[in-house]
């Protein structure tokens, strides 16, 4: 019995994600998490060591549900990012500026 508790509660969860992830909507117009982090200067740092194609990438996403959010639309469901397709492009890039401020930060205190 206690084996597939573990399981159980896994799917549970997942299943919690995904209808959760659905219900934030960003999806619905062709965004990914990374797309709706706050832009603070950690993420405008990490945001400038993108990528030259991921940045493009971002901000025709971006684009495109700007113009979706004025014409208060959605994509075609078939077209929805899938909880499963969300690629974290940005949190690599924003741990290692967050890193790195906090090392300088560090270092000032000395």
């Amino acid at each position: 019995m206690g084996s597939r508790a573990p399981a159980a509660t896994g799917r549970l969860l997942v299943g919690f994600r995904k209808w959760y992830y659905n219900a934030a909507g960003f999806n619905k117009i062709g965004l990914l998490r990374d797309d709706t982090i706050h832009e603070d200067g950690d993420v405008k740092e990490a945001l400038r060591r993108l990528p030259e194609k991921v940045y493009n990438d971002r901000m025709f996403r971006l684009k495109r549900a700007l113009d979706l959010s004025m014409k208060q639309a959605v994509l075609p469901k078939e077209q929805w990012t899938q909880y499963e397709e969300d690629v974290h492009y940005l949190e690599p890039y924003l741990e290692e500026v967050i890193r790195e401020r906090k090392e300088v930060e560090e270092w000032s205190k000395k």
